[in-house]
Formats: C-alpha cells, structure tokens, sequence
C-alpha cells in the first residue's frame, strides 16, 4: 500500500463502533445513521444477512477489514471499511461470539434499537482474526 493509499483507506474507514455487553458476552456493534431505514426494510419480514470480511494489509502493520452485509429483504447491501489497527477488540469480539449488531447512533447501544446478526460460520471470524493478528504484527 502506497502512502497515498493509505491515506485514501484511512478517509473512508466507518469509525463508528463499539463493543457492548449482552448476557456476559462483548458483542461488536457498527452505529449506522442509515439504521432506520434498514429496520423500516426488514422488519417484521424473515431476513438473513451474509456477511463477508476482506482484508486489506500492506505488510507493514496496516490492516484494513471491508465487512459486507447483503440483506435478503429489500435488495440492501451495507459496505463498512474498518481499520483493525484501531478495532482489534471489534474483531475479536466477533470471533468470541459470532454475533454482529447493527444501532443507531441515537439509541443506547446494547439496550435499545439493535439489529443482531448471528454468523452462520464462526470459523470465518476466527480465521479472519488470525489474519488481522499477523497483519498487524508485521
């Protein structure tokens, strides 16, 4: 990755998310402005949502994660850039509980206004984190 490179990826990384505590488990959370109109298209419908992470390093310590949603209901496809430098504990929360949620940055994350999504492969997550993890220790 060239400087200017990583200047671009580091303009377009979603910077909104955390990490919340449900049932004794830290579950990871990506805050949307869009979350309302994603809830307004799914809900009361069955969904499923397929979810993708690439990963993106330059071999010098940057590690980006491009997590991609695709939603059965409503034709919707939701695309997040995260730069693992910074999130580390996002991605492995992710491989502890296979559980991803989506909030709205006006509600009480953990509490109300949250979408999750249950992975249907955990080991996706964990292998994910594995490659992060020696992205970053480069």
């Amino acid at each position: 990755m060239e400087n200017n490179e990583l200047d671009r990826l580091l303009t377009q990384r979603h910077k909104d998310f955390t990490v919340f505590d449900f049932n004794g488990k830290k579950v990871p959370c990506i805050i949307l402005e869009e979350f309302d109109d994603i809830m307004k298209s799914v809900a009361g419908k069955p969904v499923s949502v397929e979810t993708n992470l690439n990963i993106l390093q330059d071999g010098l310590g940057n590690v980006f994660v491009r997590v991609t949603m695709a939603f059965s209901q409503g034709g919707m496809e939701e695309q997040f850039l995260l730069y693992a430098n910074e999130s580390l504990g996002f991605f492995e929360a992710l491989a502890d509980t296979s559980m991803l949620a989506l909030s709205s940055p006006h509600s009480e994350y953990g509490s109300s206004n949250v979408f999750m999504i249950q992975l249907p492969k955990p080991e996706r997550a964990i292998n994910a984190l594995e490659i992060i993890k020696k992205g970053l220790n480069k």
